[in-house]
């Protein structure tokens, strides 16, 4: 009897410690990616708009986003007077809450992952959720116009967008026969889902562009016409979090693209590891290409788009691959 208690004692202990070194791994992941993206988008826009980007802080500007950090940190936090103060602060913790549980379930390596749930994918989509419920409060909290015009766009677009990038995924869950990110890795050991999922794929990274609210798809935070969006009245580090949470958020979408038809960690020669970064640090950089290469949409035809083309498709795609498999 002590002897199972031990044991028990033991094996609870060592998952406990695994889980906060995992955590701590995810922090340091979450705040090393969102420093390297600041520096990355501003060269990646200087060398599309033909300058220089960050250049004198360090070398070739590197230090620039430490500098911008510590800017940031050391800025006064001002709250407005007509705010309403629980949701004003709470929405800019709330925005980080889905970024770090994501990063959980994520599988970087055939080893290398913080937890496996056998539902995986459903926790990620779960969570997800209260990012733009985050942004409803921050926008309807500050007492702005502008922040809630923002805040109400956010959730108009993550409503249409989401059913589609559901709708993506699926079709390789199907295929996978699981919801675990890491069985749908190893399902690609022959051929990457991409193969298969064309379509699937290409309807899930323009749903994930508009779910992070990222060029063409920017309406929660269009500067032209509402100073920053749901953000405008936060400042310092409340601000900061936000802006965390958005680079964080492209890197998880990117993930989750990599995992589902880009083959995970699989690749030749090199560690899981590596090659997981690259495939994903591609699409990032995709992702910031489309910022600074295309307009932003109407209000009317980013909605068009999804309800009229995106679902449409994405649910004759999840049909078509249900039939040929059934058959």
């Amino acid at each position: 009897m002590c002897d199972t208690i031990i044991n028990i004692v033991n094996i609870v202990g060592k998952e406990v410690v695994r889980t906060v070194i995992g955590l701590v791994g995810v922090f340091i992941v979450v705040l090393g990616n969102a420093i390297m993206l600041t520096w990355t988008e501003r060269k990646v826009a200087g060398h599309i708009q033909r300058r220089i980007g960050p250049k004198e802080v360090g070398p070739f500007g590197l230090l620039q986003s430490f500098a911008d950090s510590v800017k940031l940190l050391g800025k006064e936090l001002l709250t407005p007077a007509n705010v309403e103060k629980p949701l004003y602060f709470l929405a800019p913790t709330l925005i980080f809450v889905p970024v770090l549980v994501t990063f959980v379930v994520i599988p970087f390596d055939g080893f290398l992952q913080v937890k496996d749930i056998n539902t995986g994918i459903l926790v990620i989509l779960a969570f997800s959720s209260l990012t733009v419920l985050s942004i409803l409060i921050g926008g309807w909290g500050s007492d702005n116009k502008y922040s809630l015009i923002g805040a109400v766009r956010s959730v108009a677009q993550n409503i249409a967008y989401e059913i589609p990038l559901l709708l993506a995924l699926l079709p390789v869950i199907l295929m996978a026969n699981s919801f675990s990110l890491r069985d749908i890795a190893e399902a690609q050991r022959g051929a990457w889902f991409v193969v298969y999922q064309p379509i699937a794929f290409l309807i899930f990274f323009v749903a994930s562009v508009a779910e992070t609210n990222r060029t063409p798809f920017d309406l929660p935070e269009a500067e032209s016409e509402l100073v920053a969006g749901f953000h405008t009245e936060y400042s310092g580090m409340r601000f900061s979090l936000f802006f965390l949470a958005e680079y964080t958020n492209m890197f998880i979408v990117s993930a989750i693209a990599v995992t589902f038809f880009l083959g995970g960690y699989q690749g030749p020669i090199l560690p899981g590891v590596v090659w997981f970064f690259i495939k994903t640090y591609l699409l990032v950089f995709v992702l910031l290409w489309f910022r600074w290469t295309f307009p932003r949409v109407r209000f009317d035809q980013l909605l068009n788009f999804s309800w009229k083309i995106l679902i449409p498709v994405s649910f004759l795609n999840l049909l078509v691959t249900g039939g040929i498999l059934k058959l």
